[in-house]
């Protein structure tokens, strides 16, 4: 009897408080973390998400076997949500105002995500895309991280006036990638390439120390380019361009399951946190399929900046779906709460972020219910003022306000997520309210917009060319054109 009377003390009690107990025993667990961040997929680029052709069996484990957040946000573009994921706060408190232009390099007086884990004891590794800035300083070596594997730009191959550029001549097949310093030859289909390589470093560091994995694949971000075996899954299906973009996303999604197979097979799986994320909102599988949503990339609509989100910890975060507005920038105190850090006082007083531990606990929990967001798509002109009402939108619990020309149109993304009625005249004061709210931001992040000259000192060989030069031989002439340098075969190959 007295056991009954503990049990019902217990449960009347103690209960509601449960989540939050479990919540602090989540806090400084010091997981393995691995964060997935593809490039230009959208959030209706899943099976899971309602997908109809195409086919995502380990992006749907994922989402089935962890906490799914259905209402996260990122930013419009590439640059910028790489931004806030490693600094916890809106891209434009960094600098970051577009992906060209040297307005994509991460202000140097950022403290970067990596930097907090390692001061915890994480050892890090970055794989594939960094594009936060190619020039020596803005590297990811000297932004925290201790293993470094990437291309550079924003894409394999890619070349813009400026610092902002890949080694020369690069492809999507067999990369050339730059490996802590140095260049190597890869072989293989770069999305296997980075994903080999990150298992690789794993195991190697396994066992050492708690470990950050930052898995940024340069897919399926253009040009469509895949092996022809996942092109052929959905050739008939979809346009040879659809067929392409769906086979890169199967592509991805079979290397997320030997990654899976691989942390069981190690031992790893249950001290392991998987987080899976896509960078901007939908490009090309906009065409097929959207979640019902306007807006793609580029744009302040609800489909330019709505996720995927999924997080996977076996044994401690339990399968569920959480609706709470919840967006990139809260990566950063999440991982740091979880390993135990101390973010800097001074750090944590700039940031937009809050940790989403609480709700890994208890997927319905009150939390931060009066958040708002602010989403712009920067990209003004170069040299140009920066543009208060350029493509842009505020979110608040349901209500979207976006910038329609000269005035503000309001949807209640809950009642009409295609955004299709819109309601100004009629909820004046939400408009009112989230007009006031995004004034005080915009003068907030303007001590931020510090690389809007620097496309005015910008070198003239970008640097992973000259790099590249440096380390194989050559001159400028032979970075136009290096299929003409006498020095094209010096660069060794490896096996992923």
């Amino acid at each position: 009897m007295r056991i009954l009377r503990l049990l019902t003390w217990v449960t009347v009690f103690l209960w509601p408080i449960f989540p939050t107990l479990a919540a602090v025993g989540m806090a400084g667990s010091k997981p393995n973390i691995i964060l997935i961040l593809t490039d230009d997929q959208g959030y209706g680029d899943a099976s899971c998400n309602g997908n109809p052709i195409l086919k995502t069996p380990n992006l749907d484990r994922l989402y089935r076997e962890g906490v799914h957040f259905e209402d996260f946000h990122v930013s419009p573009t590439c640059s910028p949500t790489r931004s806030s994921l490693l600094s916890g706060k809106h891209e434009f408190k960094n600098g970051v105002t577009h992906t060209i232009h040297e307005r994509e390099r991460l202000s140097l007086k950022t403290t970067t995500l990596a930097q907090v884990l390692k001061s915890s004891g994480y050892l890090t590794g970055i794989f594939g895309k960094w594009h936060l800035g190619d020039e020596e300083p803005y590297q990811p070596q000297h932004r925290g991280f201790d293993e470094v594997f990437i291309h550079g730009a924003g894409g394999i191959g890619q070349s813009y006036p400026g610092s902002c550029g890949d080694a020369p001549g690069n492809s999507y097949f067999s990369p050339t990638v730059r490996h802590n310093g140095r260049f190597e030859k890869t072989s293989g289909y770069c999305t296997d390439v980075f994903f080999a390589e990150a298992m690789k470093w794993m195991e190697s560091v396994r066992g050492k120390k708690p470990f950050f994995i930052y898995l940024t694949p340069n897919a399926p971000h253009a040009p469509l380019d895949c092996p022809p075996e996942y092109e052929k899954l959905y050739a008939g299906k979809v346009t040879p361009q659809q067929a392409r973009f769906l086979g890169m996303v199967a592509n991805i999604d079979d290397n997320v399951g030997k990654l899976l197979t691989r942390l069981q097979v190690l031992g790893l799986e249950k001290d392991t946190l998987v987080v899976f994320l896509n960078d901007n909102g939908g490009t090309v599988g906009c065409d097929i399929f959207n979640a019902g949503m306007k807006g793609q990339k580029g744009t302040a609509h609800n489909g330019g900046a709505r996720a995927m989100s999924f997080w996977r910890w076996p044994g401690v975060i339990k399968p569920a779906a959480c609706d709470r507005l919840t967006a990139h920038y809260d990566i950063f105190p999440t991982f740091a709460e979880l390993a135990g850090a101390q973010i800097p006082a001074a750090v944590r007083s700039r940031q937009d972020g809050f940790s989403l531990v609480p709700l890994l606990q208890e997927p319905h929990a009150a939390w931060h219910d009066e958040r708002m967001l602010f989403t712009h798509v920067g990209r003004w002109p170069v040299g140009a003022e920066p543009e208060k009402y350029g493509l842009c939108s505020v979110r608040w619990q349901q209500y979207l306000l976006f910038r329609d020309e000269d005035s503000w149109a309001l949807y209640d993304l809950k009642l009409d997520p295609g955004e299709a009625r819109n309601l100004a005249a009629e909820r004046t004061e939400v408009v009112a309210r989230l007009d006031k709210a995004y004034d005080a931001w915009w003068s907030s992040i303007q001590p931020g917009l510090e690389n809007e000259q620097a496309y005015k000192t910008a070198p003239k060989v970008n640097p992973f060319r000259a790099w590249y030069l440096q380390q194989y031989g050559g001159s400028t002439e032979d970075v136009a054109n290096p299929e003409k340098s006498p020095n094209k075969n010096q660069n060794p190959k490896r096996n992923p």
